[in-house]
């Protein structure tokens, strides 16, 4: 497996960021039994390289709090049986490992999320990266059905990492 960390944020909002990611990443690729090793790549930013991203990539003109890049495009969310004939782009050339894509996370939502929604930036951290982590896999959240599925997934694997809700008073 390879992850592959690059932080450009100048402050430290979770001491222990890349532990955090990496128990995700491995977490949700467990969790959706991809039966590959795998890279995913991981850029912590601030809210204005964010914001540039999301203008040029998705026509989005605010900062976001995460973005995702999918490498492979899945017919059926997190079916993995048929991407090497589907789709042998995917596959890193040299090591053999899937590229799942790119995760580009804003520091500075991570801080203002978790706050708002009354938690640490640790868990608002590892909320983002297996939320994210779902998109590289297939998953949306464009429809309800779908959403539901979605955010049930994420507290999964968030309560597999032990990254749990904490409620401040």
């Amino acid at each position: 497996m390879t992850f592959e960390i690059e932080n450009n944020y100048p402050e430290q909002v979770v001491p222990d960021f890349e532990e955090v990611i990496n128990k995700v990443i491995e977490a949700a690729l467990d969790y959706e039994k991809c039966p590959y090793e795998a890279q995913v790549y991981v850029l912590l930013t601030d809210n204005g390289e964010i914001h540039e991203i999301n203008r040029e990539h998705r026509h989005i003109d605010r900062p976001t709090d995460v973005l995702s890049f999918p490498m492979a495009e899945y017919p059926v969310p997190g079916n993995f049986s048929d991407i090497e004939q589907r789709d042998p782009d995917t596959f890193h050339p040299e090591t053999g490992e899937l590229i799942l894509g790119d995760i580009i996370i804003s520091m500075d939502k991570v801080k203002e999320q978790a706050e708002t929604y009354g938690h640490s930036p640790k868990r608002e951290l590892a909320f983002l990266v297996a939320h994210s982590m779902l998109h590289l896999m297939g998953y949306d959240h464009m429809v309800d059905e779908e959403r539901l599925v979605m955010e049930r997934k994420q507290e999964d694997i968030l309560t597999i990492c032990g990254y749990l809700r904490e409620i401040k008073n």
